[in-house]
């Protein structure tokens, strides 16, 4: 058998090899983390440590499952599978079904999984006839959990003060009796929730440290992979396992602690020296994954952070590439930005697709992304997610415009009643859809959904509330139609977001996943928005909804797209990116209030933890690392001017190549507007609120030297029957030269648009309201832009 030890470097070496007390290893990105533990813990078994007397700690199956591999192949025979490793609740739950009548449970105890807790607080809140858009189910049990992770029970919660107020102030005053409600419920079911196998392991071995020894003696050794992730009640129960043996390894990086939302606290390992007196620290400090560029950048970025534990990471690879940093006029050229280099580095570079990988702060950030690559033909995967238009909430938005222009849409008429708050319940719904059903087997008369909530009786069995909500819902279609009729799709858009209430489902949500479905619906009213403006600068007037869902049809995602052995590019958070490697790697929209995020600027804490978000991302790059950001954003209806992020001053230069010249933004030092590191910083920042993303917003401003035009006064439009735009009776005449803003453009002429960068004018034709020129931009390819509703600014001969 190969000796393993002399496969490690001298670091890893002696972390292994060390055996005389706690130990904290700190293994940077990229530095055989996983490979250290394995050998550990073969060390341990050669050194006549038993099996199941080892405990090592993960925080996924899959970690445990591949380490348990590495060690069996290490060390033979059967000894890996009797240790215990495992997640932290796999195996918390076996030592609590052992002792569960200690604590008043059964040793059959069945645990809730995320789906099921959540259904339990949402009969609770029903049942206490509480508002769930005051108390939403999601948000009140992230609550719970939250108190739970931090060892707080019932009791303990109604007697917190702060946490009282905090509740009043939040308009949930009753959260505490919730969560009273909750643990009975739970405890009368013999139940138990993912956080209670921490908190009730805590419990156990609080109120009966009989238990606590004997598993005190039991297990002599105790491992905890990526420590920088624990919450209190995994730090508490680690810490007192070890206590008597004073054998503990824990192996972490302070550097990528990015999960404080799901209750980590980087303490933990900031603080274990600390709290562990004798605990001795090992630094895994070469990088075996990045080259030595992309080190020394994410180096100078992280140095930045006050809290941490210093380390200076190194690369034997070759230095590399610099990293690669393009400014963009706008999101969308940014995304075509993208899609272009990954097609560059597919066809002249010879990198697979599965090479590369696009990370982004927020999920929104996919659609447009996902519009680039598409129109380039490459094949793209959402990690851990979906695409923009299969998303729930986006679906649901989608599926209230095809009910307007079809009311016999069942499928929309289910979702949107499914979806909204009305008080229709499924079994109304179900009588609706036997109603419809026995209408079509009967062959005499075509009945929709639509048609059964106008005449109730005539259809099923109904009481007067549950008739009078139907009455409702259909007046509600009825009115969106009428408004529908005489306005455009955004303004559509925004109007049935509110008629529906659906603002109102999505507002009280304040989890992650809540916050994360308001900018998803934010970012199709703002595509949407686009589109319109789109549709009128090309001339083609206004857009209407059945030409939008037409263009969403065709977005839909190739259904083979799933297929294993297709060559993709990775899109994702750069939070489901973190323990992943790529060749190439895209950071986008790094700019102010995005990275770092407008929630987090606030607190200085915050700016670290999104300070090592961002390291996380540059260091899943091997060879390249390519960094992005929009001088303009399209969100909340308009164009909105954005700053790069403070994290890219926070950058060595030395170590970063601007490539590209789109944006604006980088000739400020030639035009008195200053350095790029003055740009980053000038003006203040948000403070953090979040703004409800469903209010009507007022329109784009105009980048042109004079106002939009706004056109002649819409006429109605027939939802069902789309108006056709105007066409001309004779061909455009083309023409030498064409006035915009008191400037003379021609053919060749180089302009900025705001929305799709740079381009030179190729053709020009028309005149007055009909003038309209053809440019070819340099990232987005062809357009035709009708000049009065044109944005666009003439650039100097010699800037282009």
């Amino acid at each position: 058998m190969e000796n393993y030890l002399d496969t490690l470097n001298p670091s890893q070496r002696a972390a292994v090899e060390y055996c005389d007390g706690p130990q904290l290893v700190i293994a940077g990105a990229g530095s055989g983390k996983t490979r250290v533990l394995t050998c550990k813990i073969a060390y341990l078994l050669q050194h006549d440590y038993l099996p199941d007397s080892i405990i090592a700690l993960t925080f996924t199956k899959k970690a445990a499952t591949e380490m348990q591999t590495r060690i069996q192949q290490l060390v033979g025979g059967n000894g890996a599978r009797r240790i215990w490793m495992g997640t932290f609740h796999s195996l918390f739950s076996r030592i609590l079904r052992r002792e569960a009548q200690r604590i008043g449970f059964k040793s059959d105890f069945t645990i809730y999984d995320q789906q099921d807790s959540r259904n339990l607080v949402k009969a609770i809140i029903k049942e206490m006839a509480l508002d769930d858009k005051q108390y939403k189910p999601n948000s009140v049990h992230c609550q719970i959990s939250n108190a739970k992770n931090n060892l707080i029970t019932p009791g303990m919660y109604v007697a917190n003060r702060e946490l009282m107020q905090y509740d009043a102030a939040s308009r949930r005053p009753r959260i505490g009796e919730i969560y009273q409600q909750y643990w009975n419920r739970c405890f009368q079911a013999g139940a138990m929730d993912f956080d209670d196998l921490l908190l009730y392991t805590n419990i156990l071995f609080r109120d009966h440290p009989d238990v606590l020894e004997f598993y005190q003696n039991y297990f002599q050794y105790v491992l905890v992979d990526e420590y920088q992730d624990t919450n209190r009640a995994q730090h508490l129960i680690v810490e007192q396992l070890a206590q008597k043996h004073r054998h503990l390894t824990v192996v972490g990086d302070d550097a990528q602690s990015i999960y404080s939302f799901r209750g980590a606290n980087i303490r933990n390992i900031l603080d274990l020296r600390q709290q562990i007196p004798g605990t001795q620290l090992f630094k895994l400090e070469q990088n075996y994954r990045s080259t030595q560029n992309i080190v020394d950048a994410a180096n100078s970025l992280i140095a930045k952070n006050r809290e941490q534990i210093k380390k200076t990471i190194f690369s034997e690879k070759e230095r590399g590439s610099l990293l690669r940093l393009t400014s963009c006029y706008s999101d969308l050229e940014e995304s075509y930005q993208v899609a272009q280099r990954i097609d560059s580095l597919h066809n002249d570079d010879g990198f697979a697709y599965n090479d590369c990988a696009v990370l982004y702060r927020t999920n929104a950030q996919s659609r447009t992304l996902e519009e680039a690559l598409r129109k380039r033909g490459i094949d793209y995967r959402i990690y851990g997610g979906l695409s923009f238009y299969q998303r729930k909430e986006v679906k649901d938005v989608i599926a209230m415009l095809r009910l307007i222009v079809n009311t016999s849409d069942e499928e929309a008429f289910k979702r949107v009643l499914g979806a909204c708050p009305f008080g229709i319940g499924d079994t109304t719904i179900g009588k609706i859809g036997v109603a419809v059903s026995e209408a079509a087997q009967a062959q005499n008369e075509r009945v929709t959904y639509y048609d059964v909530t106008g005449n109730p009786d005539a259809y099923i069995a109904a009481n007067s509330g549950t008739k009078s909500k139907l009455a409702r819902f259909r007046q509600t279609i009825d009115d969106a139609q009428a408004f529908a009729a005489v306005n455009n799709v955004y303004d559509t858009v925004v109007e049935l977001i509110r008629k529906f209430h659906y603002q109102e489902v999505l507002a009280g949500d304040t989890s992650i996943e809540g916050i994360s479905k308001r900018e998803n619906v934010q970012e199709l009213v703002d595509s949407i928005q686009q589109a319109v403006i789109d549709n009128r600068e090309a001339g083609n007037g206004e857009l209407t909804i059945t030409d939008y869902l037409s263009t969403i049809s065709l977005d839909e995602p190739d259904p083979q797209r799933d297929e294993p052995e297709r060559d993709y590019v990775a899109l994702m958070t750069i939070h489901q990116a973190k323990g992943l490697e790529f060749k190439n790697i895209f950071v986008v929209g790094v700019e102010e209030n995005l990275l770092p995020s407008d929630m987090s600027i606030d607190e200085p804490s915050g700016v670290e933890e999104e300070r090592r978000l961002f390291y996380v991302a540059i260091t899943r790059a091997e060879q390249n690392c390519f960094l992005s950001y929009a001088s303009s954003r399209f969100r909340n209806g308009k164009s909105e001017a954005c700053r790069p992020s403070r994290f890219l001053r926070d950058i060595d230069q030395r170590f970063i190549q601007k490539v590209g010249n789109s944006s604006p933004t980088q000739n400020y030092a030639s035009n008195g507007g200053g350095t790029f590191d003055s740009y980053a910083t000038r003006g203040t920042f948000s403070n953090g609120s979040y703004a409800n993303p469903f209010e009507p917003r007022r329109p784009m401003q105009n980048a042109s030297p004079r106002p939009v035009a706004q056109g002649p006064t819409r006429s109605p439009l027939d939802l069902n029957h789309p108006r056709k735009v105007a066409t001309h009776t004779s061909p455009i005449a083309s023409v030498t030269s064409l006035t915009y803003g008191g400037q003379l453009l021609t053919s060749g002429s180089r302009i900025a648009h705001e929305r799709f960068g740079r381009g030179t004018v190729t053709e020009l034709e028309g005149h007055d309201d009909d003038a309209r020129v053809k440019v070819h931009f340099d990232t987005v390819g062809d357009k035709t832009l009708l000049l009065k509703f044109a944005k666009f600014t003439l650039l100097p001969s010699d800037n282009g």
